[in-house]
């Protein structure tokens, strides 16, 4: 086929930019014009300008796949330098390219090189070819899209399977030009994505604004996804981003089995990465080996929870009192006749303008205000001789780490006199001391559904959740409860700080005989732990987890307990008796999806196992749901 008269039309928009150098008409094939007619090439004497002229340049292609089932959905086109140079890689190409002033004849020969070689190779998939926001800025305004058109004609390549990947979008000037300008490319059939979207110079404004059908996450937040619980976390705050725009999401940087099977579960649709496929001269006709079998495995991946404490929340719930206030010249009648207008009213906030001052105590102040001759001698004094200059200011945004500090202080004055919330530092009004341990109890607790804060473990919620997944996938999982035997005994015996000391054993325990990457630790609460093993030895582990600790739970209790094998100690009734050390009993069920719907279930088989093994004596017992449930 003679692509040449296309060719010509195409690459003739290029005379805007002082002509073009075109290809012989004769010549069977087309051949990719050395500089675009860029004079600056001709005459450059620079290293690039060198390559661009000898036209040394070539593209690689690296595989995009679908995470779903593993099948290449597209290819992107790398450029690479001449071999065995310091300008094969792309890095060094592109800051040859900035030092010589020859960005915008590189990226379009790159363009280029990419569409001819795909063209030529007669691939049907998607070509991701990349450009920068400024160079296709620079295109657009001095030609439109109808060069892309033409090229694509001319090397037989289908425009609706061109993606042009905009890179250093953070140069862009007018953000809406660059939106306006796109819907001629759009229209024409080519799709548009963002490429390292979270490397620090991205825009979510231009993510709105060109709404690009993909977005690539920058390989920052995909590597060690699977152990980073705070790269999950913002990957989990992107694809609702991209649901909103209707983005489809594409994990750059993938080079591990472990990481990869984390972003398959998560439901990130396209993967791009060393594991999947390294750049190549030719296209992929599948993902690697590796890839293939973690994406048609059946092993739920186990996300990465934070390993600290779940952050107590802020106050923002917090009941506030919409208290009155005075001013930094108000007398002690005019509070006097607020606090009797008022009777439910515990305190009063001094305002300067609308920042808080100070705060004034209603009993303190009604007992200085009742005694005798006070009215006639202070009465048109002002109120800030009773006010306490140093009042606790507390921001809506806070967290309630922050108000412990207020039951924990010495001046017990914040207790009595409560304290003053703000928003943006204007008064919102006062909270009171019982309303703070109210407040702290309640976050504490909802704080420690999501991760224990004695062994910052998984809670109930990432507890359920992971089951849900199990369930979701169609596997088959054992979930396991472990729960400490004579534990009271011993908590009561040698205190909290020693029961803790044992509860910690147990939690490492758990952790050492699971596979982080398959299998689950959780900690419901107190001294009672959910494991939910996807690993064919679990009976073996459990097994282990019961010897280790009754070895190491034995140092714990002092020499003649340890001589008695027990201690003496009350039981739930207050009767004094002996009880054994403290061990360990694991009920285990082997849990088959299509017989349970929820989390709540399978946790209900776990919890009467449990109750079977802790009845039984034998450390372990292995039911399955027919037998609990007979």
């Amino acid at each position: 086929m003679n692509t040449q008269p296309a060719l010509q039309s195409a690459l003739s928009a290029y005379g805007l930019y002082g002509g073009c150098l075109l290809p012989d008409v004769e010549s069977a094939e087309p051949e990719i014009p050395i500089d675009l007619g860029s004079a600056a090439v001709r005459r450059g004497r620079g290293p690039l300008a060198t390559i661009l002229r000898r036209k040394n340049l070539y593209p690689l292609f690296q595989p995009i796949a679908s995470l779903c089932d593993g099948a290449i959905y597209a290819h992107e086109a790398l450029i690479r330098g001449p071999e065995q140079t310091a300008f094969h890689s792309p890095d060094a190409l592109l800051r040859a390219a900035e030092h010589e002033n020859l960005n915008f004849e590189f990226e379009n020969q790159c363009v280029l090189l990419g569409i001819e070689r795909w063209g030529a190779l007669g691939e049907p998939g998607r070509l991701f070819l990349n450009i920068s926001a400024d160079v296709l800025q620079q295109v657009l305004k001095q030609c439109g899209c109808d060069i892309l058109v033409g090229l694509a004609k001319a090397y037989g390549v289908s425009l609706r399977m061109l993606v042009l990947e905009i890179t250093e979008y953070e140069r862009v000037a007018d953000m809406d030009y660059l939106a306006g300008a796109v819907q001629d490319i759009r229209a024409a059939g080519v799709s548009l994505a963002l490429d390292d979207f979270g490397d620090g110079r991205s825009s979510l404004r231009l993510w709105s604004q060109l709404k690009p059908e993909f977005v690539k996450i920058d390989k920052y937040f995909t590597k060690a996804i699977s152990q980073n619980a705070d790269k999950l976390k913002t990957i989990q705050a992107l694809q609702q981003i991209a649901a909103v725009f209707d983005t489809s999401l594409i994990a750059e940087g993938i080079e591990t089995e472990d990481d990869l099977r984390v972003l398959r579960d998560l439901g990130l649709p396209y993967g791009q990465g060393y594991l999947l496929g390294r750049p190549a001269r030719l296209p992929y006709a599948q993902i690697q080996p590796k890839a293939r079998v973690v994406i048609h495995d059946h092993t739920v991946a186990v996300f990465p929870e934070l390993r600290r404490a779940a952050n107590a929340g802020s106050i923002s719930r917090l009941a506030v009192n919409k208290a009155p206030t005075v001013g930094l010249k108000a007398t002690n009648d005019e509070l006097a006749r607020l606090f009797f207008d008022q009777p439910k009213l515990h305190a009063v906030a001094v305002l300067d303008g609308t920042r808080p001052v100070a705060i004034i105590n209603r009993t303190a102040f009604m007992n200085e205000y009742s005694k005798l001759y006070y009215r006639e001698i202070w009465g048109c004094k002002s109120c800030m001789l009773h006010a306490n200059l140093d009042p606790r200011i507390i921001e809506r945004n806070h967290n309630v780490d922050e108000l412990v500090g207020i039951l924990t202080s010495e001046d017990q004055r914040y207790l009595t006199d409560g304290f003053i919330v703000t928003d943006n530092g204007r008064y919102e009004g006062l909270g009171t001391g019982d309303q703070l341990v109210r407040s702290v109890t309640e976050t504490r607790i909802e704080a420690a559904r999501h991760a224990n804060p004695l062994t910052y473990l998984p809670g109930n919620i990432p507890i359920s959740q992971h089951i849900e997944r199990l369930l979701a996938r169609g596997v088959g999982f054992v979930a396991c409860y472990a729960d400490l035997n004579n534990f009271k005994p011993f908590n009561d015996q040698y205190g909290y700080w020693r029961g803790d000391e044992m509860i910690r054993l147990l939690a490492k325990l758990c952790q050492a005989h699971c596979d982080p990457r398959c299998d689950f630790v959780g900690h419901v609460g107190g001294d009672d732990f959910i494991l939910l093993y996807q690993s064919d030895n679990w009976q073996t582990q459990c097994e282990s987890i019961i010897a280790e600790f009754a070895s190491q739970a034995i140092n714990l209790f002092d020499e003649p307990a340890r001589a008695a094998g027990g201690i003496q100690a009350d039981d739930r009734y207050g009767v004094p008796r002996f009880f054994p050390l403290t061990t360990l009993s694991i009920g285990a069920v082997k849990i088959n999806h299509n017989e349970f719907t929820n989390a709540e279930q399978v946790a209900s088989m776990a919890a009467r196992a449990k109750h079977d093994a802790k009845t039984s004596d034998k450390g372990l017992v292995v039911r399955t749901s027919a037998e609990l449930s007979a």
